[in-house]
């Protein structure tokens, strides 16, 4: 069972057994405990980042708008459920194992999806190649998404498309069998060192020669040789000279490594001779093992067995003409119209060339009428080379300027990509191709990604609207649509208790405790947070328009007001806005008929839903898990906590630390784990504020020197000093509390802070992540202590929770202890909030003197927010 299997992979693992503590542990050994307990909580962030990822994705397939088979369904379940045990794994290595029982956890709902997956028995299969007359979308498993588009195309939609086949993943798999090439792959592979990018180098040159120079069995060959035969049989032969048609090998990779197909990192090869069909194929199945091919599988837990490589080999045309149809505009939301694009030969200059193709704007009326033609000067063309690939040539000088396409073949086209998005259900990309003897082919289809141009370094999905007040811009999608609505603030869990049907949620941060309305919210607006976080997820499940980091939502937007939300391009209007609401149209995606979509749908009830909303909750626990991402947030909530309390780690009396000379009052003591200090020798003692690297320990400093701030001497009530000195007399023992003067410490990185301070009796730990990944960026902060009576010291913390609140920290007080967290914010905003963090720390000191009256807290916490420092208006 899996439980047991990483229960016995955690043992081995588990470096942190309770040993025999030695006294004082030497400056190594102390900096080898922090540097491994920071590797650990990287690697759990990072497998955090590649789970939230896939559910993004999964939600993207379950919208039934995109083709995928089996293998994506196997690949991202198993990809899902690795990083989920790598999790796992991290947090019990950091915690001493205190949370054993989610492998079990884990291991049941492993079951379960492996359950589901083996619900969907398929037919192997045994064939080399396919005919694209044989090829439906079914068949993606076998034959790759370019093939499996091209297939649907020509037998369901019934539009003409080229001659051609498709080489199978049975052929793939016949390859490596009959060489035996897994086993010498994998050999090779474990001579890999991640941290070694020449082994990488290395094993992929070694891998792909033994693949170029391996042997095609002869049955493949033939195979291969009898498809090609076929088309040539249904192919006139090609221009003046009669010579044989001649292929485009494109590369389709199956299962998780598709999306680098996709991306074109693996190879296709145009214009491909009969007699280098077989080589040409080799080289194409060695791509799959690149330098890039192979770190991303690593990184990204892909195994070999979840990857195979098909091949497209389509029937070389000799356009007259070809381009690029968009069943809709790219870009502009707005504009349902179709667009195509033409220029002379072959495609390629059509999306990136030398030359400005011809344009043409059709309207979806009932006659396709042509509402704009742009005919542009197009001096050259690409044709096919008769030694292979492609050639650039002049065009003649009486077509240089005239029309590719005669108003007929406009029509035409036009009709393709109306029957293409309504078989599809979504926006096509299509490629098309005009042949000598005035036929229009499709060349390949596949779902329209609407690309944002950039103005100003912005993306602008849907131009900016005039007429209507922008009340937010540039806000992240988290699912993309349009709300209208009222809009409603939520500032505490009480406000959702009383969320009406049909407003508009805005709040300042994303939580998944907003799943409760929902059902109820036309869209939601936040001021932070992350498009691939656990809210996100829920949105993406709810289809609920969402648009998150907006910044200045809950300050722009006034309860009540009406607003339009536009989650295409981060906008929210004031008012209702028609153009946006017009674009709601409701599409019947054409996947979910499938019974792919539907084993996908079961696997996706096991990882994608968040049961567990509320950390404070009684069943925020283990046991309650009911999903991969239920582990992944408690994991995720719960590693803060372990990673906080690593100061603990530290004593006065342990090596590994130098100081900081710095105009602060307090005794700082800093130990690098990695980054945190440039320009030190391992000699060195003292260090000074030149030498700090660490972006989070940089911003708390920049606070705590605040000039406003600097050795500022406390403002003593002497009512409160006096009451202050009594509590103490009467209630503290001999040598209790660490008074100001004892040391404390940072444990820093390039990017990562945990900062203890003992400023007094008040004794404070922070722990902060600070770097690019918004979903990785937090601030903990806790606080407590103090030389006063249990009175005063509960109106400090009140005080303090009052200045972190309105900073935007979620804080909890109990008695004389503050917690806060802040989570999910762009690098910039961390920056910011630990620097007034700083500045609270330095403001704090000896405040309980200043506690004596109800009206004291509110009045000290406004007097820090409104700059205050000195206390001259309180």
């Amino acid at each position: 069972m899996l439980g047991g299997i990483i229960t016995n992979m955690f043992k081995k693992l588990n470096i942190f057994r309770r040993r025999p503590r030695k006294s004082t542990p030497s400056k190594e050994d102390t900096s080898r405990v922090f540097r491994v307990k920071y590797s650990w909580f990287k690697e759990l962030l990072a497998s955090n980042t590649e789970v939230l990822n896939i559910i993004t994705d999964m939600g993207e397939k379950l919208e039934g708008r995109q083709i995928f088979g089996m293998s994506y369904v196997r690949a991202k379940s198993t990809r899902a459920v690795f990083h989920t045990f790598r999790m796992v794994k991290c947090l019990n290595t950091l915690s001493n194992n205190k949370y054993a029982s989610l492998y079990d956890v884990l291991g049941k709902i492993n079951e379960k999806i492996k359950k589901e997956l083996g619900k969907r028995k398929e037919i192997p299969l045994t064939e080399s190649v396919l005919p694209y007359s044989g090829v439906t979308r079914e068949m993606v498993d076998w034959v790759g998404g370019k093939s499996a588009n091209l297939g649907e195309v020509y037998n369901r939609v019934k539009l003409p498309v080229p001659q051609g086949f498709a080489i199978t993943t049975h052929a793939f798999d016949s390859f490596l069998a009959h060489n035996d090439l897994v086993d010498e792959i994998n050999k090779r592979k474990m001579e890999l060192d991640p941290d070694d990018p020449e082994t990488l180098n290395r094993v992929s040159e070694e891998i792909q020669r033994l693949i170029i120079l391996a042997r095609v069995p002869a049955e493949l060959e033939n195979a291969i040789l009898w498809a090609w035969g076929r088309m040539v049989e249904a192919t006139p032969p090609m221009g003046s000279t009669g010579s044989f048609p001649r292929v485009s090998m494109r590369s389709s990779a199956i299962g998780e490594d598709s999306e680098l197909s996709y991306a074109g990192q693996y190879l296709s090869s145009l214009n491909v001779p009969s007699d280098k069909l077989i080589q040409t194929y080799k080289y194409i199945v060695a791509s799959l093992y690149t330098p890039r091919a192979i770190s991303y599988r690593l990184n990204k837990g892909i195994r070999d067995q979840d990857t195979a490589m098909s091949v497209a080999c389509i029937q070389m045309m000799e356009s007259v003409a070809s381009g690029v149809i968009y069943s809709r505009h790219p870009f502009n939301l707005l504009e349902d119209n179709i667009i195509i694009t033409a220029v002379w030969g072959l495609g390629p200059y059509a999306v990136d060339g030398p030359i400005t193709p011809d344009n043409y704007t059709v309207a979806k009326d009932e006659a396709l009428s042509i509402l704009e033609t742009n005919i542009s000067h197009k001096p050259v063309q690409l044709i096919s080379s008769p030694g292979g690939g492609l050639v650039e040539v002049p065009v003649t000088m009486d077509k240089q300027d005239r029309p590719c396409l005669s108003p007929e073949q406009v029509h035409t086209l036009a009709g393709y990509a109306v029957k293409l998005e309504k078989h599809f259900g979504c926006p096509q990309d299509i490629e098309w191709a005009l042949d000598s003897k005035g036929q229009l082919f499709v060349l390949q289809t596949r779902p329209l990604r609407v690309e944002s141009p950039e103005k100003d370094g912005l993306k602008q999905t849907v131009p900016r609207l005039t007429g209507y007040p922008l009340l937010v811009e540039n806000g992240a999608v988290a699912f993309p649509g349009v709300g209208f609505g009222p809009a409603f603030h939520v500032r505490s869990e009480e406000d959702l208790l009383s969320f009406p049907e049909g407003a508009v949620l805005v709040a300042e941060h994303s939580t998944p405790k907003f799943v409760v309305v929902m059902q109820k919210a036309q869209a939601i607006v936040t001021d932070s947070g992350s498009a691939t976080g656990h809210m996100a997820s829920l949105a993406r499940e709810f289809a609920v328009p969402s648009i998150l980091n907006a910044r200045v939502a809950t300050a722009a937007i006034s309860p009540g007001t009406n607003i339009t939300v536009d989650a295409y391009s981060g906008r929210v209007y004031q008012g209702k806005v028609p153009e946006l609401l017009a674009i709601q149209t409701s599409r019947e995606p054409h996947m979910k008929d499938t019974s792919v979509y539907q084993t996908l749908r079961r696997v996706a009830d096991l990882i994608v839903p968040l049961h567990l909303l509320d950390p404070k909750a009684s069943y925020f626990a283990p046991h309650s898990c009911q999903s991969l991402q239920d582990i992944v947030r408690l994991v995720h909530e719960v590693s803060y906590t372990e990673m906080f309390q690593i100061s603990d780690l530290v004593s006065s009396k342990e090596g590994g630390a130098v100081k900081l000379h710095a105009h602060i009052p307090l005794d700082l003591y800093i130990v690098d784990l990695k980054g945190g200090l440039a320009g030190i020798t391992e000699d060195v003692k003292k260090v000074t504020m030149d030498h700090i690297a660490s972006i989070p320990l940089k911003a708390l400093l920049k606070g705590m020197m605040h000039e406003d701030l600097r050795w500022r001497e406390p403002r003593i009530d002497v009512k409160g000093f006096f009451s202050v000195m009594t509590e103490q007399m009467l209630s503290a023992p001999p040598g209790a509390g660490e008074r100001f003067g004892d040391r404390s410490y940072a444990i820093i990185s390039d990017k990562y802070l945990n900062f203890s301070s003992r400023v007094g009796y008040h004794y404070g730990v922070l722990d902060s992540y600070c770097g690019h990944n918004i979903n990785t960026n937090y601030i903990t902060f806790s606080f407590q202590g103090g030389a006063a009576d249990d009175i005063r010291r509960n109106r400090r913390a009140r005080a303090i929770a009052m200045m972190l609140e309105a900073l935007g920290f979620l804080v909890e007080v109990t008695g004389d202890r503050v917690d806060a967290r802040l989570q999910k914010h762009e690098l910039p905003v961390i920056e910011e909030k630990l620097d007034m963090v700083g500045r609270l720390l330095q403001f704090t000191r000896q405040m309980d003197m200043l506690m004596s009256g109800e009206e004291s807290v509110e009045g000290v916490a406004r007097a820090f927010l409104e700059g205050d420092y000195h206390l001259d208006r309180k």
